[in-house]
């Protein structure tokens, strides 16, 4: 699990990649529309979408002439089901203990 984790976080950490996986969130696209908001080649989008797809975070296939990219969304469930382990703490107060602290310190100074 840790190596496609790994796998995964990689994928996403392109914010370029981030943002195909957005736009696959509407519908499927073809590789040439993936590319026409990117002001890079249509050699460099192709790159990107080896990478998620090697993720498992897309799937391409040809139909007709024309290469299609389809969002896998299974794919992240790995990731997602690590990252909510971190969601069982409590989020910090960091002004309240702050404001802990100082009380904490004036009384043990006195």
């Amino acid at each position: 699990m840790a190596n496609s984790l790994d796998t995964i976080f990689a994928a996403l950490a392109d914010p370029t990649r981030r943002a195909i996986l957005s736009m696959l969130l509407e519908d499927d696209m073809a590789v040439t529309d993936v590319a026409e908001p990117f002001e890079m080649s249509l050699a460099a989008i192709s790159k990107h979408l080896m990478i998620l797809t090697r993720a498992g975070l897309i799937a391409q296939e040809k139909r007709g002439r024309v290469k299609w990219c389809k969002l896998e969304p299974d794919a992240m469930k790995n990731a997602s089901v690590w990252m909510q382990g971190f969601g069982q703490f409590e989020p910090v107060n960091l002004d309240a203990f702050e404001r802990f602290l100082e009380t904490e310190l004036d009384t043990s100074i006195e």
